[in-house]
């Protein structure tokens, strides 16, 4: 990528909508594979009552429409303002219950998962059936839109195009628990080409402190895996 094209691709503007202000990349072709649309309003006329608790509206019980779902509540069903970055609010917003949790269970991704596949980390990488392998740094891209290699080569990846995400898994550790990451299989497609290509990061067994940042890497991939997949399903 030009550092032309990654200037465009990174440069955001300031805008109102009626939920807020958002700040969302100028174009949008280079808006992040984990963004959400802002829902439609269900009209005023439609819901003479919440739609959560069936109280009426009147003079004194004023409706509200949570930012997220668009559905219209009183303001006990609806009094929650909770971030909402996959829609690119600045500030917090009003949201009904249901999708105040849902909002507060992803802000871990964006306080914690998201800086670290931002910082990358080393792997063995197998394009393809190749037998070779090259230890490469794999990181995600500042607008949050392209897997990025660096080794002797270079590669991106447009992680819209990514279909599946598997986690590799070995062992169980002593005493029980959950079996140990140890790499990653992605198949994605590229432009112009027929099929599906495929790529296997596997993490290094060289430093524990390099292996340890692997493993973290892995499962804030496999996180960023099922929010790519929410947000086709949108």
């Amino acid at each position: 990528m030009s550092s032309e094209v990654a200037a465009r691709s990174d440069a955001k503007k300031l805008v109102r909508s009626p939920s807020g202000l958002r700040m969302v990349p100028e174009h949008r072709a280079f808006g992040s594979p984990f963004g959400l649309e802002e829902p439609q309003w269900v009209p005023d006329k439609e819901c003479p009552r919440c739609m959560q608790c069936d109280t009426k509206f009147d003079f004194l019980t004023r409706k509200h429409h949570c930012r997220r779902c668009g559905k219209c509540f009183c303001d006990k069903c609806c009094s929650q303002k909770v971030a909402l970055p996959r829609m690119c609010f600045v500030d917090p917003v009003r949201q009904c219950g249901p999708c105040a949790l849902v909002s507060h269970k992803e802000s871990e991704f964006y306080d914690k998962q998201l800086r670290v596949l931002l910082g990358g980390a080393t792997f063995l990488v197998t394009f393809g059936n190749s037998e070779k392998s090259e230890t490469m740094v794999c990181r995600l891209s500042n607008n949050q839109r392209y897997l990025l290699l660096d080794g002797d080569s270079r590669h991106e990846i447009d992680f819209a195009h990514v279909s599946t995400v598997q986690i590799l898994t070995e062992g169980f550790p002593p005493g029980g628990g959950n079996a140990r990451a140890t790499g990653m299989s992605l198949q994605y497609t590229v432009p112009g080409s027929e099929g599906m290509s495929q790529l296997k990061l596997t993490a290094g067994e060289d430093a524990h402190a390099s292996r340890r940042q692997a493993t973290a890497w892995l499962v804030a991939m496999h996180k960023a895996a099922k929010l790519l997949y929410e947000s086709r399903d949108q």
